[in-house]
């Protein structure tokens, strides 16, 4: 009887841990109301930073905060959902991982007359979706495509070159936007010969990167370079997202790219992660986007706020995102182009790292 008992507890705690995908961070004086956060995963810098910076906001202003990190597992991001409807949060903010896989739970919450803001990624397939703060994500993929084009000198006639497309996650709605942004500058390229992609992999589902995994981006990578390259150089890669860059830089490199003789290809990304920061100082990667995410985290704030205070919430967009239900209103932030030549006045100067982080 003991030993059931035991083992029954010793069950029970691992379902708890498992709904909680090994993080829990909840605070403030809840004055205000109580705000659930459901952030996609702890592996990429930037969802720590919102989580984060959330929190800072919501308490400043007397809310109470549950924040779950879901580690990239569908299940555990709906149980944490549930979890905090269970608690009696007034409200939720959620970053999904699988943009189509929260439809049921959402129905949940709504039945409690809890709203939803969907934060940077678009939560699809339901209509208990009330707003999405995100930022111009089409734009994102052109800054990362005419960053090429200018390197490249395509503008000037320059060329051809070759070149290699990654794409983000297909299960997330913004790397169809960031891909269809990039392709809106690079296809005239392609179509005339410009650019030459000699895998021939130029469509979303060919390109895409499950989960945004660097691993998955540096073996694709490999594969690419022996099949395709082991007479010609790449001279540029379409890369989604910092995670991804390194992955493919690791990849140029085990072939020999990085010297004077060999110089890498031009290499976006997106997120000015750290490493990759460091990575463009240092003359490796090239470019990446720089979206204040301290910026987006105060918009989802105010938007929350303003459901809960009952006043007019602040939008920018009703037209761009529909989840396949309806036209979610939107405010759509301004990115930002970074390289070696402004990064000191887009990222330190705004006091998003300081200099010695970036040492």
């Amino acid at each position: 009887m003991k030993k059931g008992l035991a083992l029954l507890v010793v069950s029970a705690l691992i379902l708890v841990l498992a709904a909680c995908g090994g993080s829990n961070n909840s605070g403030g004086s809840g004055d205000s109301g109580f705000v659930g956060i459901s952030m996609p995963t702890k592996s990429s810098e930037r969802w720590v930073g919102d989580g984060a910076n959330m929190v800072k906001e919501f308490e400043a202003l007397g809310y109470k905060t549950d924040l779950q990190y879901a580690e990239d597992v569908i299940e555990n991001q709906v149980s944490q959902i549930e979890n905090m409807i269970t608690k009696g949060v007034d409200i939720l903010v959620i970053a999904p991982i699988d943009g189509e896989s929260l439809s049921d739970v959402l129905g949940k919450a709504n039945k409690e007359g809890i709203e939803v803001i969907s934060y940077d990624r678009l939560i699809k397939k339901t209509e208990h979706v009330s707003y999405y703060a995100t930022f111009d994500n089409f734009k994102v993929g052109v800054q990362q495509a005419s960053y090429i084009e200018e390197k490249l000198g395509l503008k000037d006639g320059k060329g051809p070159f070759n070149i290699e497309l990654f794409a983000g996650s297909p299960d997330d709605n913004n790397a169809y936007f960031f891909f269809d942004g990039a392709m809106s500058v690079l296809k005239p390229y392609i179509d005339n010969g410009k650019l030459v992609v000699r895998s021939k992999q130029t469509t979303m589902d060919q390109v895409a990167t499950l989960r945004w995994d660097g691993a998955l981006a540096q073996s694709r990578m490999d594969n690419l370079l022996s099949a395709n390259y082991a007479s010609e150089k790449v001279h540029a890669v379409l890369s989604p997202y910092d995670g991804i860059s390194i992955g493919i830089l690791s990849s140029l490199k085990g072939v020999g790219y990085g010297s004077d003789s060999n110089p890498l290809p031009v290499v976006t990304g997106q997120d000015a992660e750290l490493a990759s920061v460091k990575s463009i100082i240092t003359g490796e990667q090239t470019q990446t986007v720089f979206k204040d995410t301290r910026e987006l985290a105060k918009k989802a704030v105010a938007m929350a706020d303003s459901i809960l205070k009952g006043t007019e919430v602040e939008v920018n967009d009703t037209e761009t995102y529909d989840n396949g239900v309806k036209v979610v209103p939107s405010y759509l932030l301004e990115p930002v182009s970074v390289d070696k030549s402004n990064y000191k006045t887009a990222l330190v100067d705004s006091g998003f790292y300081t200099e010695d982080q970036l040492k």
